[in-house]
């Protein structure tokens, strides 16, 4: 007697890729965009973060009593420069590129010189690393501490 055969016919394996081809064609279009939104969301995380770094620089400048000076020191010992009078950090390097990353500072033009964000040389523009266009940024104004976000050009 022989022994009978177990398995798919081709058929059945036909309809299997069928229908694992009908599953990937639904589910592909709502992870295509995710890397766009994520570049979004860096971009106002970043945002949030220079807004939080300015609000401390100017919080520590008053509370320790500077109003007429030109720098405050942090709790972490990271000089920071500051606008006399406001204790907004400048757009430098030892402004708000200190005020954001502390004593390692935020880098000019290195790509990822600024936790995953390229600084751009006046300190008023942070673009993500990971790609997106010029218009893809945060921007920062050292003359009232403002952060603008631009997410047009993430995705």
């Amino acid at each position: 007697m022989k022994a009978q055969q177990k398995g798919f016919t081709l058929v059945e394996l036909i309809v299997v890729i069928v229908i694992l081809g009908i599953l990937a064609a639904t589910a592909l279009p709502r992870f295509i965009d995710v890397t766009g939104k994520a570049r979004e969301s860096a971009v106002q995380g970043f945002a949030g973060g220079i807004r939080s770094a300015v609000g401390l620089a100017q919080a520590r400048y008053f509370a320790t009593g500077s109003s007429g000076a030109n720098s405050v020191t942090m709790a972490d010992g990271t000089t920071i420069d500051v606008g006399v009078g406001t204790g907004i950090p400048t757009a430098t390097q030892g402004g708000i590129g200190d005020a954001i990353a502390g004593e390692a500072g935020c880098v000019t033009g290195a790509a990822g010189g600024c936790s995953g964000f390229t600084v751009n040389a006046g300190f008023t523009t942070f673009q993500p690393t990971n790609g997106g266009s010029a218009t893809c940024q945060a921007s920062y104004s050292a003359a009232n501490g403002a952060v603008t976000v631009d997410v047009s050009g993430c995705n």
